[in-house]
């Protein structure tokens, strides 16, 4: 069931796979840096950080690309590295080199301190969901978000982006029982949190395993989607009398397409390397599937934008029993012309009516 008061519930419905006039597209990384007014309001912040706390300022970034394209969704402007910053591991945000945590997980004593952190010190996120359920007036639903324990921890225990994940693959070779702590504080905050994004306001989740791809292949289930699947067992699914969606995405997480959709989320994230028909037939359509244009796409002509959307609908299929909401592979890059999202919006929406007709 579908919140009624929405103006616009194709995204829900999509997910719970119910008819739809069309298939319905969100971006990930919709609100950022390639949309000019986000980097004026960045600049107005002061910080990434500064703006994420600010619940007004989060708001009128996470209605910015609202008020340029037609999108079926909001998504919570915010991050996934707010629960180990509330965790006291000191979160910042260095100018071109990302996020860097200043106490890094690198200890026994480290991982033994690690507790999940008061709720309270996550407040301005549950203030921000409020502020913007309330300035949505229903237009479109509000998306909420967590990274997944796997990729939290990646985090935590690297410090930092990495590209050979040498830290945290020790951590798993070598003591196991580190990491397994680690994650299981993870899962539980991560439930709390996004339960708390429910009650704020949220009427959909997603659960974000950037990381899980990089994991060998027989060590996914235990360290990524066994963590994975705690969070979503825990979660809020229904919600003043409304079901409560839940996505789950793991980039590179092709090889486990079948054990991903039996985690018990309603809908699977796919990067734009998996094909959907195939996604499709391996999963039995028992999930919806949300996906899965490359996000370099969008640097191409008008042609080539509106060519490629239509090959990642008919690779789907028609839109009219639901199942399918179009997103990128990955986040939208910085430097994306915000030209290229308006055409690719307008195919979406005006291929998969046609389809549907």
């Amino acid at each position: 069931m579908t919140d009624s008061s929405l103006k616009n519930d194709v995204f829900l419905r999509a997910l719970l796979r119910e008819p739809v006039p069309y298939t319905p597209i969100w971006m990930m990384r919709q609100a950022g840096r390639y949309l000019p007014e986000y980097r004026e309001t960045r600049a107005q912040a002061g910080s990434f950080l500064a703006l994420a706390q600010n619940p007004e300022l989060a708001c009128e970034v996470t209605l910015q690309p609202l008020r340029r394209f037609p999108l079926d969704a909001a998504i919570l402007f915010s991050d996934i590295l707010t629960i180990p910053h509330a965790m006291g591991l000191g979160l910042d945000f260095v100018a071109g080199e990302g996020p860097q945590f200043a106490s890094p997980l690198r200890s026994e004593e480290a991982v033994a301190a690690l507790a999940v952190p008061d709720m309270a010190l996550l407040q301005y996120v549950f203030d921000a969901v409020s502020v913007i359920r309330r300035e949505l007036d229903g237009q479109v639903p509000l998306i909420g978000f967590a990274g997944s324990p796997w990729t939290l921890a990646c985090y935590m225990v690297e410090g930092q982006g990495t590209q050979d994940y040498r830290q945290i693959k020790s951590m798993l070779y070598r003591r196991p029982d580190l990491l397994h702590r680690i994650l299981d504080i993870n899962a539980r905050a991560t439930i709390q949190y996004l339960n708390e994004q429910v009650r704020a306001g949220a009427q959909a989740l997603m659960i974000f395993d950037s990381w899980g791809g990089v994991l060998a292949h027989h060590h996914f289930q235990a360290f990524s989607l066994d963590y994975t699947g705690r969070v979503v067992s825990g979660l809020m699914r229904e919600h003043e009398g409304r079901r409560i969606p839940v996505i789950v995405f793991t980039k590179g997480g092709m090889p486990w397409l079948e054990a991903i959709a039996a985690c018990g989320a309603d809908a699977i994230g796919l990067d734009w390397t998996t094909s959907l028909s195939e996604a499709r037939r391996r999963t039995g359509d028992r999930v919806a599937l949300q996906g899965n244009l490359d996000p370099m796409a969008l640097f191409g002509d008008e042609a080539s934008i509106r060519r490629e959307a239509r090959h990642v609908l008919d690779d789907f299929g028609a839109p009219q029993g639901g199942g399918h909401v179009f997103n990128l592979g990955h986040g939208i890059s910085r430097f994306t012309p915000p030209e290229a999202v308006e055409i690719l919006v307008d195919e979406v929406h005006s291929h998969s009516r046609r389809a549907s007709a």
